[in-house]
């Protein structure tokens, strides 16, 4: 079984770039871009590890963690 990673990033390019690491490397990667999308996704889907960037749109890395925990 694959671990599940959620991985918030607004930059594109850095976002596709991670997430295909990630997925070389065996892991199942859902990507988001805004802070509330992340926020939204780690309440309906359950996420081995979460890959805040600090500097989201709409809400910052700091407040997505804080809302989840």
């Amino acid at each position: 079984m694959a671990y599940r990673i959620l991985l918030a990033e607004d930059e594109g390019s850095l976002r596709e770039m991670i997430s295909l690491n990630l997925d070389l490397e065996g892991y199942h990667t859902v990507s988001v871009s805004t802070g509330m999308q992340a926020l939204r996704k780690a309440r309906e889907e359950r996420f081995d590890l979460l890959i805040l960037d600090v500097m989201l749109p709409e809400l910052d890395g700091f407040a997505v963690c804080e809302s989840i925990r």
